[in-house]
């Protein structure tokens, strides 16, 4: 059974209270709260167009409440760069005055609304791409269901999310977080081993010691785009194995290594599925001998990890994590 655990907390700033309490002293008669909202869209996405299609709005709607918001406080709060909006010195006061609102708002949201309102709203999940398309998006389906008023967006991709910046809502993440305001919850450990083609080991013959690995080609992670040191695999493969072909994608490796392009390490939750007798079944090289344990962790922002809809879309992740252990520890 996984337990819940808290994750670490960062200790607010004495300093950071009073310069949130001389911005909230500057604002005007006509300051409007929810022109917030799109600031802090905007500082955390750094562009208009990714903050509008954050919040679900036009471009232009983004433009006029920023300029609104910046004539109401008689400030500059963005740099604009050929790059994106860069926080000012009064645009970093403000943020941290937007970040405390924004969490009062969502506590009341959390005690007041969640127990009188149904499960609704949308509800952003990040996810490795692995996971993500392979575990998850065949899964996720019944949760929709089950909460028809509940939106699910999943970003399967190979990244790191911030919930703090609310790149995502929930996270599944392959190391529990050190600092931070965020609540880890260990989802499940799984198994990883080293898979071939049927195809490509018919081709260039069956491997019978990690010393043959050698005449092999690999298939792994661009070096510099590994974006989590537990996805660095082929050193504890062997030693001095090239890797031959690399992708950031662990889908486009698995697809390569089903089209017969060399040798792989694969979760066995995604290589499992592709099993048989054809050509592009995937089989396993010295299963006894090579084989790999990691651990997805389940992130939520301390700030919003009680409201309703977060807390049914995390549980029923852990919930289908628990089914699918066979799946992913697979004996």
């Amino acid at each position: 059974m996984c337990e819940n655990q808290q994750g670490p907390m960062l200790e607010s700033d004495p300093g950071q209270a009073s310069g949130n309490t001389a911005m909230t002293s500057n604002l005007r008669a006509d300051f409007d709260w929810s022109d917030l909202r799109f600031f802090l869209a905007v500082a955390r996405a750094g562009r208009l167009g990714a903050a509008a299609t954050r919040l679900g709005v036009e471009h232009s709607t983004v433009s006029r409440r920023l300029s609104a918001l910046e004539a109401a406080l008689g400030a500059k709060l963005f740099d604009r760069h050929p790059h994106g909006y860069g926080l000012t010195a009064a645009g970093e006061r403000l943020m941290a005055a937007a970040e405390g609102m924004e969490t009062l708002a969502l506590a009341a949201q959390g005690e007041i609304g969640g127990a009188d309102l149904g499960v609704a709203g949308t509800v952003r999940i990040g996810a490795p791409d692995g996971f993500g398309t392979y575990f998850l998006a065949p899964r996720i389906g019944a949760l929709a269901e089950t909460h028809p008023q509940l939106d699910l967006q999943l970003l399967a991709m190979p990244r790191l999310f911030s919930l703090s910046k609310r790149e995502a809502d929930i996270a599944i993440s392959l190391s529990r977080p050190k600092e931070g305001r965020l609540h880890a919850r260990k989802l499940t450990d799984y198994r990883l081993g080293l898979y071939a083609a049927r195809a490509y080991l018919e081709r260039h013959g069956a491997v019978e010691s990690r010393a043959q690995l050698q005449r092999h080609s690999f298939i792994g992670y661009v070096d510099d785009l590994i974006y989590a040191p537990e996805l660095d695999y082929v050193p504890l493969v062997a030693k001095d194995l090239r890797v031959r072909l690399k992708s950031s994608s662990l889908v486009a490796q698995m697809t390569a290594t089903q089209a017969g392009a060399g040798v792989c390490v694969l979760p066995c939750f995604m290589a499992d599925l592709f099993a048989g007798t054809g050509p592009d079944a995937l089989v396993p090289i010295l299963p006894a001998e090579i084989g790999l344990t990691r651990t997805f962790w389940l992130l939520t922002h301390t700030d919003t990890r009680d409201l309703a809809r977060i807390r049914v879309a995390a549980d029923f992740i852990a919930e289908a994590a628990q089914k699918g252990r066979g799946v992913l520890m697979p004996g």
